[in-house]
Parts: C-alpha cells; sequence; structure tokens
C-alpha cells in the first residue's frame, strides 16, 4: 500500500494537489457566514488582493509538513479497510486532524520574535480549530479525488 506522501507528492502531481488544495480553501472561505464569516471573507480578500498567489505559495511551503501529519491517519485508513472511505475517517477524526495541521502552524508561532503575530495567532487559534474541523469533509473528498 502506498502512503499519504506517495500518493500525493509524487513528480508531477504535486501542482495538481496545490491546485485542489488552493480551491478547496476558496470553497471553504465562500462558504463561511455570519460575522465570523464575513470577517473571514474580508481577511482572505485582502490577501489575496495584496499577494495573488499567496494562498498557493502558502500551501505548497506547509503541503510536506501537512502530509506528514495526516500521515498516521492515513495509516489508520488503510488498516481499518474502506469501510465507508477517507472522507469518513476524515470527518470521524476532525478533532485530533485539526490539532495535528495546526500543530505546525502552533510550532511556528512559537519561533516567532515578533509579539504582535504570536498574539494574534493565540488569540485566533481556537476559532481556527473550528475552522480546520470544519473542512474535514472537504479535505477527505479531496483525498478520495486523488486515489487515497
Amino acid at each position: 500500500m502506498k502512503t499519504l506522501k506517495e500518493n500525493l507528492l509524487v513528480e508531477g502531481k504535486r501542482p495538481v494537489v496545490l491546485d485542489d488544495c488552493t480551491k478547496l480553501i476558496d470553497e471553504e472561505v465562500d462558504s463561511k457566514g455570519g460575522l465570523s464569516g464575513m470577517a473571514i471573507k474580508l481577511a482572505f480578500k485582502t490577501v489575496k488582493a495584496l499577494k495573488p498567489g499567496m494562498i498557493r505559495e502558502s500551501v505548497d511551503y506547509l503541503l510536506d509538513e501537512f502530509v506528514e501529519k495526516m500521515e498516521p491517519f492515513y495509516a489508520e485508513y488503510q488498516n481499518q479497510g474502506a469501510a465507508g472511505g477517507i472522507e469518513k475517517l476524515v470527518t470521524s477524526k476532525a478533532s485530533p486532524i485539526a490539532d495535528a495541521l495546526l500543530s505546525i502552524t502552533d510550532a511556528r508561532a512559537a519561533r516567532s520574535k515578533n509579539k504582535v503575530i504570536k498574539g494574534a495567532y493565540e488569540k485566533l487559534r481556537p476559532e481556527g480549530k473550528r475552522q480546520v474541523e470544519a473542512a474535514m469533509p472537504r479535505v477527505g473528498r479531496m483525498l478520495a479525488k486523488h486515489g487515497c
């Protein structure tokens, strides 16, 4: 059986995975509602206007670490068999997967020398976890699309 890395990060496939991740983020942001959704959409639109391509670049920068953090969950899925597919497993493990993925940005924030960035990150982290958890069905569908 292939690892998640072997499925997603092979030569020639990475650009397609990056496109799909960027599309996933766009769709997730578009789906947000209420006041917090408006704030997320405004921040996202501002980032995209100030630096086009930044979202894709950021995903590219973090993708290897994200895949590494997802690998144990993927191994669990493979060991359990295909009951319900990868989307079901990813959705059912939304909280621990969100914690695993956010541990990457947690570590980066902890290493930051900028106290403003650290403070802002710590303030937004709880909402960030809820947002990452909410994205898990889309993440599962994207993984399934790539033969995971």
